[in-house]
């Protein structure tokens, strides 16, 4: 009797692909911000979007470690991060508060600026309309620090257990909960995040997963995708959404090394136009929602919505992009200037 060996799983495929796979969470992202009536049999699916930011988050991860190995330094890791996101949140913030948000005193004047320079209300009132930025910033600014303690101590890599813990801790223990939990959106997505840094070694290192493992990893996306979505189609808002985000945990990782195994076989030009807007990504985001999907009719179905949201939102977001890369380039001229 033959028996066909299963090729085994290569993590080096995680960077591989990290451009379509990026692409992919931001579609699935635009598929949760429409609108879908709670009655609909598809409901709990479209919910399960949510799975797009910890793809994010965890992509990002493993991209900064490789990062760190090529320039192991704080002031280079900031200064490309702050290059990269703050002058496109600059702009989309301006566009977005400065209409809204009116200046009649000093009290208004300080919210506006706060909104506009770091989306203040974010950590003081759970205000999210941009959350994803304000979140990956702060991220941003524990990376390294992060960084250099599992470098010398690898033991450390265990962090997003304890993590996991304080989300435990924040959503049950009354006065931790009292002061922090209106940030459950960012708590429970910081051990995804870490847990990406973790796994960048392992991806630099092109490890590899037996074969056989793949029936595990379809076994942790079957278990958890289903339970997701069992929670958000019957059990929608009887439930803390932390308990959730934890399974998006095992559902993340597996999804991304089975999409992996799909990307390896679909035409290029597939993977192309995904890593197209894979590369867009944090535009679209700062777009999608507030600038294009509100103001699409409401009577347009679901479909129709989300179609025409991608098509308004990308040639939006290759314009953002430019401008921003402009402005980039132009800042990095003149700190390479300035530090000669």
């Amino acid at each position: 009797m033959i028996s066909m060996r299963i090729p085994d799983i290569e993590l080096a495929n995680i960077s591989r692909f990290r451009g379509a796979l990026m692409g992919i969470a931001m579609l699935i992202i635009i598929l949760f911000h429409v609108d879908l009536a709670r009655s609909d049999i598809f409901f709990g699916l479209r919910r399960m979007g949510n799975l797009g930011v910890d793809m994010f988050l965890f992509l990002s991860g493993v991209g900064l470690w490789f990062s760190w190995m090529k320039t192991p330094s704080c002031r280079h890791f900031y200064f490309r991060r702050l290059v990269r996101i703050y002058p496109a949140w600059l702009i989309i913030a301006c566009l977005y508060y400065i209409p809204r948000l009116h200046v009649h005193d000093a009290a208004s004047l300080v919210n506006l600026v706060g909104e506009i320079g770091f989306n203040w209300n974010f950590w003081l009132h759970d205000e999210l309309s941009f959350w994803y930025i304000p979140a990956i910033m702060m991220l941003y600014l524990f990376a390294p620090p992060y960084m250099k303690l599992i470098g010398c101590h690898p033991v450390y890599r265990w962090l997003p257990v304890v993590m996991i813990m304080w989300c435990i801790l924040v959503e049950w223990v009354t006065p931790i909960h009292h002061a922090v939990g209106h940030l459950e959106i960012f708590w429970s997505r910081v051990p995804i995040f870490f847990i990406g840094i973790n796994m960048g070694e392992m991806v630099r290192q092109k490890r590899t997963i037996d074969g056989q493992g793949i029936w595990m990893l379809i076994i942790m996306f079957v278990m958890t995708s289903v339970s997701c979505f069992f929670l958000e189609q019957e059990r929608h808002g009887q439930f803390p959404l932390f308990v959730e985000r934890m399974l998006y945990i095992p559902l993340t990782i597996t999804f991304i090394l089975l999409c992996n195994r799909v990307l390896r076989r679909t035409p290029r030009w597939v993977n192309a136009s995904l890593a197209f807007v894979g590369a867009l990504s944090l535009e679209c985001y700062l777009i999608h929602l507030h600038f294009v999907l509100d103001y699409l009719p409401k009577s347009w179905s679901y479909w129709p919505t989300f179609l025409a949201c991608v098509v308004a939102t990308l040639p939006l977001a290759w314009v953002l992009s430019k401008i921003v890369d402009r402005i980039a380039k132009t800042i990095i001229d003149l700190h390479e200037k300035w530090t000669k």
